[in-house]
């Protein structure tokens, strides 16, 4: 989805909001089985990839919950730290690990030098399943 359509998100109804937030929720959601399937095959960059763009959609979700623009992936980054982590909703580690796994994404999908191991993916997936649980349950108790 372009980022023009991300930001006309903003001039929604109420009703249009909610229906995308839960689209971004339900695309995080498939992203998240699409990752387990590649934990099974033991392809780990595209374990790392789907594990990212499961947190990236429902970081997308939050946003738009919350009427901010949705632009580029760096920018969703930098919106988490701002709106959430800086000001306590999520944790410093939550934000450092939303972080790291845009970076993992991005070397394993642009960098032909580095190889993303599975011990370091391995150990994300759990704090990942959490900060999803979080930030949807941030969206339910947060109308």
């Amino acid at each position: 989805m372009s980022n023009k359509i991300k930001r006309k998100y903003m001039s929604l109804r109420e009703e249009e909001r909610q229906v995308i937030v839960t689209l971004e929720l339900e695309k995080a959601d498939k992203t998240w089985a699409q990752m387990e399937v590649q934990i099974e095959a033991e392809q780990w960059e595209l374990v790392a990839n789907r594990l990212y763009y499961a947190l990236f959609h429902a970081v997308s979700a939050l946003l738009i919950h919350d009427k901010h623009e949705v632009g580029t992936h760096r920018g969703a980054v930098g919106k988490f730290s701002l709106f959430y982590v800086k000001t306590g909703v999520f944790s410093k580690e939550d934000g450092r690990l939303y972080s790291h796994l845009q970076k993992l994404r991005e070397d394993g999908e642009y960098n032909c030098f580095i190889d993303i191991e599975r011990e370091e993916v391995e150990q994300k997936i759990e704090p990942s399943k959490v900060l999803m649980a979080k930030i949807k349950d941030y969206i339910q108790t947060h109308p």
